[in-house]
């Protein structure tokens, strides 16, 4: 069982990444959900953040591995 720090430090991970992609060209996958009412946005970037918390896995269970 990992420690709540550690998980807590995984969550903000994949939350920074997934800002900085959809800000960097990454967002707007299908699966994303955008509801625009009244001249609000919001945008909830689901697929993006899935894809990068893959990435995320494989990436620390290489250097896990190693």
């Amino acid at each position: 069982m990992r420690s709540p720090g550690t998980v807590v430090f995984y969550v903000l991970l994949v939350m920074l990444l997934t800002g900085a992609s959809v800000q960097y060209g990454l967002g707007r996958l299908p699966g994303d959900i955008i509801v625009d009412v009244a001249g609000s946005a919001i945008y909830l970037p689901i697929t993006t953040a899935i894809i990068v918390a893959v990435v995320l896995g494989v990436i620390f269970w290489l250097v896990r591995r190693s």
